[in-house]
């Protein structure tokens, strides 16, 4: 179908790989595994034509066809999102075209005459060739695939050029996927989707006639679709025959005997080595010693490759905040006549460990600047509880990093005096290393700019981080890298992400925005709520769709009992955990209501120790007399307040904990 020939690229003395071979079959799923920068877009490119390789080249079957999605870049106007993807189908439109013009000759023709016979026989082979295609469901498809992909059906007829970025993207792979090329190419085809749409993405991508090339950072999508791997590792490309984990297991295993087999050799090598020096001396031993040294000549040395290197850090440990981080009371966000959030009550509490989902422009992005304080709501409050320190990481960071910056200035542009001395360290976690720290900004990749974005964050020290799609441009080893670290932080996150696998293992709770609706709160994690949300469009779906049959039997009624022993089980579960909630309100409200005087109080006697400690540190101050002697007493007893509030805050904070813990 399509064979990689002894393909090399090489960029100055760095080979990316060298006399890459492989071929691709029918109906393959392959993956390109390595970190960024490896070459695996490279590679895309050549096989879709768009570059040339240094040396071999690209075999494919005269009928087999190509399709590229690159990761970005891709723009469309001048007609709608309809008229557009329709183009996909340029081939078909072109034989209709055909099939009218040989029609309209065939009236003009004489039906005697030996060019008559000749326009018949044209015209049966565009008849079967657009038989073949199936005109009559072409617009079906193309209403499928739209949908499938997050377009409504008022968006069909608006023009291209009124929609962002990432919704070109998806107008570019509606019109590829109807294409149906006999090799599909993906690079990071999720990065602008939803988590709804990935999956929707996922299943159209498992019943796909042709074979798939694929480049992603969402390992599920990996795991779930793929059969193949092409492993990009320190300057090398090796092949194995499964999905991302299979990939991951076996190159464990590969090593284990690489380094077996390297121990073995070495081991051989000293013995004969020992041999030599101990005869080298004899004459008699001469011959022997030289058919050793010969054969040692010969032997091909075994080396080990060094692993690639990766991210490696960890969030500093924060100062404990109150039990409230957060809390949005009636809070609006309107853009003009665009009401994005309306009336949200929210609370978010310390440890809590948030993912935010939904469609795109559903208010993801909105509910993260609000929270993060970056904007103000329209109407409402939003108040920030005891000691919370906020971080943000947004979606465009890493592009508004300052182009004429080094990645060394970027960071000292944001540090404090008394870290300045650990930026080095910092970023070498980071792995901008050696020389690597002067860089511009403006030659770093996207996943480099990605990881510099996050190296800043981490200078401003924070109990609550915000993260809106944070793994866009970073390789699945400093993925993990990242989940690793916000597995062991110690306070609250709120993460908008689409990607499943890197937010199953590290988030508790799971807020999903809906388009006109409220923002609905799920506990567990995101395969929870995905699991929650299909049994929830099971019930709805069986509500709205009653058993016909009038005498109530045949097959719908033939689990009736069944459904209705589920549904009362379901009920009664409802109904006991409505009861636990209740009660367990009923316990946390006198609790909290403590817990917010005492901090109340706490703040109000900092305050006052503070404005002491001004007066105090002033000499001439304690030359009043008795409002020094005063100051002093009072400043001692606020010490010994504020040591018993905070005692009793502690307390409270962890009997709260306990019963949330309980739910």
């Amino acid at each position: 179908m399509l064979a990689v020939d002894r393909v090399t690229v090489q960029y100055g003395a760095r080979n990316l790989f060298r006399d890459l071979s492989f071929t691709v079959r029918p109906k393959e799923r392959w993956s390109l595994a390595g970190p960024n920068g490896a070459g695996k877009s490279t590679l895309m490119k050549i096989i879709a034509g768009i570059e040339k390789a240094d040396t071999g080249g690209i075999i494919k079957a005269k009928q087999t066809t190509v399709g590229y999605l690159p990761q970005e870049g891709v723009s469309h106007k001048g007609s709608t999102v309809m008229e557009e993807v329709e183009k996909a189908f340029d081939d078909v439109r072109q034989l209709q075209i055909e099939l009218k013009e040989v029609e309209a000759e065939l009236e003009t023709v004489d039906p005697s005459s030996e060019a008559y016979g000749d326009l018949l026989e044209v015209f049966g082979d565009l008849t079967l060739r657009l038989d073949h295609h199936d005109v009559s469901k072409m617009k079906p498809r193309i209403a499928t695939v739209l949908g499938g992909l997050g377009f409504s059906k008022a968006d069909f007829d608006r023009q291209t050029g009124e929609f962002s970025g990432g919704w070109q993207m998806r107008i570019a792979m509606a019109k590829l996927l109807l294409q149906e090329p006999s090799v599909l190419l993906l690079d990071e085809p999720t990065n602008h989707l939803d988590i709804e749409t990935v999956q929707w993405l996922e299943q159209w991508l498992r019943n796909y006639g042709g074979a798939i090339i694929l480049i992603s950072h969402d390992r599920s999508m990996l795991d779930n679709l793929t059969n193949r791997t092409l492993a990009f590792e320190n300057g090398g490309v090796q092949q194995y025959s499964g999905n991302y984990s299979f990939y991951l297991a076996e190159r464990v295993a590969r090593r284990e005997q690489a380094e077996r087999a390297f121990k073995n050799q070495a081991r051989e090598i000293e013995k004969a080595e020992k041999l030599i020096n101990r005869f080298r001396a004899k004459a008699s031993k001469a011959r022997m010693v030289q058919s050793r040294i010969k054969a040692l000549e010969k032997v091909e040395r075994i080396e080990l490759e060094q692993d690639a290197a990766t991210m490696d850090f960890r969030f500093p440990q924060p100062e404990r905040s109150g039990q409230t981080v957060l809390k949005l009371e009636k809070v609006c966000r309107y853009y003009g006549d665009n009401k994005v959030i309306e009336n949200l009550d929210f609370a978010i509490e310390r440890g809590d460990k948030i993912a935010i989902v939904g469609v795109n422009g559903a208010g993801k992005s909105t509910f993260s600047r609000l929270i993060a304080r970056i904007e103000e709501p329209t109407s409402g409050t939003i108040t920030e509880g005891h000691k919370v320190g906020i971080a943000y990481f947004s979606q465009t960071h890493a592009d508004e990093l300052d182009p004429t910056k080094t990645v060394l200035g970027t960071m000292e542009g944001s540090v404090t005096a008394a870290a300045a001395g650990n930026l080095r360290t910092l970023l070498g976690a980071f792995l901008f290393r050696g020389d690597d720290v002067f860089k511009s900004v403006s030659v770093l990749s996207g996943g480099e700019r990605g990881r510099l974005a996050l190296a800043r964050m981490l200078l401003q020290p924070a109990n609550f981080l915000i993260l809106d799609e944070p793994t866009n441009h970073l390789d699945l080893q400093s993925q993990e890298v990242l989940q690793r670290a916000l597995a062991d932080y110690s306070g609250a996150f709120a993460i908008v992400s689409h990607n499943r696998s890197f937010l199953d293992p590290i988030v508790t709770k799971v807020l999903e925005f809906i388009p006109g609706q409220k923002p609905k709160l799920y506990y567990g994690n995101v395969s929870d709520y995905l699991e929650k949300k299909k049994a929830d469009m099971e019930l709805e779906a069986g509500r709205s769709n009653p058993a016909s049959s009038p005498s109530g039997k045949g097959p719908a009624a033939s689990s009736s009992a069944t459904s209705a022993e589920s549904g009362a089980n379901r009920k009664e579960q409802r109904r006991l955990e409505a009861k636990a909630r209740e009660e367990r309100a009923q316990k946390l409200r006198p609790l909290k209501k403590e817990f917010e005087a005492v901090e109340a109080e706490i703040a109000k006697l900092e305050t006052e120790k503070a404005e002491l400690d001004g007066k105090l540190a002033d000499p001439e101050f304690f030359k009043k007399g008795d409002e020094a002697s005063v100051a002093m007493k009072r400043y001692s007893e606020i010490e010994a307040l504020l040591e018993s509030r905070v005692s009793k805050w502690g307390d409270l904070s962890d009997r709260i904990e306990k019963l949330e813990n309980e739910a």
